[in-house]
Formats: C-alpha cells, sequence, structure tokens
C-alpha cells in the first residue's frame, strides 16, 4: 500500500464509480476494480459495496475514509513545508475553474508560468458553480476561479471580475439587435437554460417570478458549449450569459447579445483560496499571475482586441 492507492480509493469514493474514474484517468474500468480489489485485500476487508449503479463506501470503508484524509492531509502540509523552503518555486498547483476561465486565461497563466517558474505544474480542472466549491471544501483543488453572486467579503476570495448578464442570440434576431433588453421581455421567450438545482438558475427563476412571469425552458443544459451551438445554430432559441463566455462567437458573428437591464444581473467572478491549510508558493505565485492578468486585461477574463499585453 502506498499513498497513491489511496488517493485512487478517495477518488472512487468521491465519484462513487469505477467508470468514471476510468474515464477521468484515461485507464479501462476493469483497471481501477483491480487496484481497488488489491487495496481491499491488503486492508483485510471491503472498502466497497457494488450497486447497480456504482459503489458506496461499506462501514467499515467510511472509516478508513475519514483516516486516510487525516493522513494525506498531514502528508500534503509536510510535502508542501519541504517545497515552500526550496530556493526555486516547484510543485503542482491544483486549479478549479469556470469554463469561460480556460482559454485565454489560464493559457496566458501557463505561458507566464513555463518562462518564469518552469518548476510550476497547474493541473486544471473546469467545473460548475456548486461542484467548483466543494472541491475546494474538500481540499480536492488549492484554489479555484468561481461565480459570486454577492461581491466578496472574505479573506480567502479575491474579486477578479464583475459581469453584467446577457441575453444571447444567434444573428439577425431583433430583440438582441440593440445594446440592451430588459428583463420582462423574457417572457414565452424560448431559452436555453442551466439545470436546476444550479444556483444561477433559481436567481434567473426568481427574477423571473418577482416581475410576475416564469422563464420557458426550451432546452435544459449545463454545458455552456452546447447552450452556444443551440442558439447558433438559428433554432429561434436564447440564452442568458456572462460576457467572457463569447467573445470569440461574437467576434465571428455567430452570435448577438444585448446586456439584460431593469434588473441587471451582475456576478461576481472570484479566485477563491482554501479556508483552512497551508498556501504553498506555488499557489501564491499562479493566484499573482491570475490577477495580474486579468488586472492588465481590464478586469476581464479575455485579451481585450487592441493593445493590453501582459
Amino acid at each position: 500500500m502506498n499513498i497513491s492507492d489511496f488517493r485512487l480509493f478517495l477518488e472512487v469514493a468521491e465519484m462513487g464509480s469505477f467508470t468514471k474514474v476510468a474515464a477521468q484517468r484515461h485507464t479501462v474500468q476493469s483497471h481501477i476494480s483491480r487496484q481497488i480489489a488489491e487495496l481491499e485485500q491488503a486492508c483485510g476487508s471491503a472498502l466497497f459495496r457494488r450497486t447497480g449503479r456504482g459503489v458506496v463506501l461499506t462501514e467499515y470503508g467510511a472509516d478508513v475514509e475519514r483516516r486516510v484524509r487525516a493522513w494525506i492531509k498531514d502528508t500534503d502540509a509536510l510535502f508542501a513545508d519541504i517545497t515552500q523552503t526550496a530556493k526555486v518555486p516547484m510543485g503542482e498547483v491544483r486549479l478549479g475553474i469556470l469554463p469561460s476561465a480556460g482559454h485565454p486565461l489560464m493559457t496566458q497563466v501557463f505561458k507566464q508560468l513555463r518562462q518564469e517558474f518552469p518548476r510550476i505544474r497547474l493541473n486544471i480542472r473546469e467545473g460548475q458553480g456548486g461542484e467548483l466549491d466543494a472541491l475546494l471544501d474538500t481540499g480536492s483543488v488549492d484554489m479555484a476561479i468561481l461565480f459570486r453572486y454577492e461581491q466578496p467579503r472574505s479573506q480567502d476570495e479575491v474579486l477578479l471580475s464583475t459581469a453584467s448578464t446577457y441575453l444571447v442570440s444567434g444573428p439577425d434576431m431583433p430583440l438582441t439587435d440593440g445594446d440592451t433588453v430588459e428583463f420582462s421581455q423574457l417572457e414565452n421567450l424560448p431559452l436555453v437554460l442551466p439545470r436546476r438545482p444550479a444556483h444561477w438558475r433559481s436567481i434567473l427563476d426568481e427574477a423571473a417570478r418577482s416581475q410576475g412571469f416564469s422563464l420557458q425552458a426550451a432546452v435544459e443544459a449545463d454545458s455552456l458549449r452546447v447552450q452556444k451551438e443551440l442558439i447558433a445554430d438559428r433554432y429561434g432559441l436564447y440564452a442568458l450569459l456572462g460576457p467572457f463566455s463569447m467573445d470569440e462567437e461574437l467576434s465571428a458573428g455567430r452570435l448577438q447579445a444585448a446586456k439584460l437591464i431593469q434588473p441587471d444581473l451582475k456576478r461576481y467572478v472570484t479566485l477563491a483560496m482554501p479556508r483552512q491549510g497551508q498556501i504553498t508558493q506555488a499557489c501564491r505565485i499562479v493566484a499573482r499571475l491570475i490577477k495580474e492578468t486579468v488586472d492588465c486585461w481590464g478586469g476581464r477574463l479575455s485579451k481585450p482586441e487592441a493593445g493590453a499585453s501582459c
């Protein structure tokens, strides 16, 4: 048994499926199953109970999970302390990000790291809303770029950007041809909306209820790419998106957008750090580069078309 065996054990416990873990690790389900079976044999008892939908921890497995998490946390803290004393910043930084923060923000940060801090490695994981919060709370990522619906007040979060909400459609749609559109005009529009119980969906639904109507979901989809492709394919659909998620499509003329007003629904893009535990030197460097890049781009997650070289 070694620490990598138990990291795999925790990953399976979190995802509840050998198949999902195998897909994430780019291997086959049988390989994961065999590794877990060998670990169970070494531990002397079953860690998981197999079900029709995946696996769940046995009572013994749940007890092992609690103890292993404490052990790995102590081990990670020891390693962080050792690497922090190094003269050359090094180590892996696990970063959870919103889909709209992937490119060009993270590609720009990687470019700077490669030039200035080549021994710092990025491990980037994409997610949505509460998923990123959960990853941060469980220590699965070291920091996260995520949306908040109020300005951050905690010292653990840094405001990167403020984003309004836009009604987005395919080209040549009259409703999105102007600069702004009132929220009340969404009544009876066929919308592509995020699936419940997403927090953003709840906010949109509540805004509609406050004006006496309900939003009409023609399609529900969490994937940002799916939302954009559906409205770009001229089905007469609309979506409610932030400005950083559609720059390329707007520039190419595949989408058009009008800012939503009355109310102006704002979201706050923050860089959140863990509330407990030690922050490594590598994490501090990556956090600084993210903040400096967004500031250089004028509070945007994408580089402005004119100027701004960081």
